[in-house]
């Protein structure tokens, strides 16, 4: 009955695929069962799980923002911007943060406004965000002189960055506002069947407003916790951070048809992306098997999710 039973859950399936990677590389490569190597996945997992909890979030309720990582170039660059021009560090995080979930109300209100698909208007978004990003930059990396962030966000205690537990908190503050509130059931509803949420007097446009504001919050997140964690920023950063976001979303369980998925997951998801890119790098794998590594791993996911769909 046990198995039976976990069959239900679609975290199931990206929890088998973050132990069979695991016991795959812990076999090629000892160094990667040790503290530094949990160390270094979770620093990896943390940044880009940020990003992909909030696109998750986005997903279950029906949209997609492919410009989340010209946002995370963008929020690094301007933080480190303020920052030389003077402005404190955390009133320059605040004001990085709201920059980010304005872009992310832009998108949304496109979207809803003229009926555009999401994926376009965010595909024109991160290449306006990226345009504008190397005009500013003249193409060469930013410096972040600050020393206060860095802290923050990137400090080491013990053997593990603080960013793992920014991740942590984030993970459990969308947990509870996706599982645990009236409005995570909008999400749902707003994402399953729109016509039906809406008969339910569900505000449809608005939930999908805050779904676009959160994926662009949790972008600028990400790109805090980067250069607070490089102490630089290149105008090139995060070009492969959307399709690693929405692989890893959809590797813990979301659909692309919006009404499905988990934060659980999305994390796992996310996990399971850090796990592989440091793997690939302990077996001495060259750099460009990554992306065909996660591909081969997106469409094994998708076809146990499906499975265990069918089961469930």
């Amino acid at each position: 009955m046990l198995p039976f039973f976990l069959l239900r859950y679609r975290e199931f399936g990206v929890l088998i695929s973050v132990l069979a990677i695991a016991g795959a590389f812990s076999a090629l490569s000892p160094r990667f069962a040790t503290v530094d190597t949990a160390s270094s996945v979770l620093t990896i997992t943390a940044e880009v799980g940020v990003v992909t909890i909030g696109v998750a979030f986005l997903m279950i309720a029906g949209e997609f923002d492919l410009s989340v990582g010209s946002i995370f170039a963008v929020s690094g660059t301007l933080l480190a911007y303020l920052v030389a021009m003077g402005v404190p560090e955390y009133a320059a995080a605040a004001l990085v943060l709201s920059a980010a979930a304005a872009i992310g109300l832009a998108n949304g209100l496109i979207t809803i406004r003229t009926g555009i698909p999401s994926f376009i208007v965010t595909l024109g978004m991160a290449m306006f965000l990226r345009g504008l990003l190397y005009a500013a930059t003249g193409g060469f990396p930013v410096s972040y002189k600050g020393e206060v962030l860095p802290v923050v966000f990137a400090e080491r205690v013990g053997d593990f960055r603080v960013s793992g537990i920014w991740f942590l908190a984030v993970a459990m503050i969308f947990y509870l506002l996706l599982h645990r509130s009236v409005f995570g059931n909008w999400v749902y509803a707003t994402g399953g069947n729109r016509h039906a949420a809406k008969a339910m007097g569900v505000e449809i446009e608005r939930v999908k407003l805050v779904a676009f504001m959160l994926s662009a919050l949790m972008a600028g997140l990400g790109g805090i916790m980067y250069v607070s964690r490089f102490k630089i920023v290149e105008p090139v950063v995060g070009l492969d951070l959307p399709l690693e976001a929405i692989a890893a979303a959809v590797i813990g369980g979301c659909s692309l048809m919006g009404g499905i998925g988990s934060i659980i997951g999305a994390a796992l998801g996310a996990a399971l992306v850090g796990m592989t890119r440091v793997g690939l790098v302990l077996v001495g794998a060259p750099a460009y098997w990554y992306i065909t590594f996660i591909g081969i791993i997106l469409i094994i996911a998708a076809v146990i999710n499906t499975r265990l769909s069918r089961y469930a």
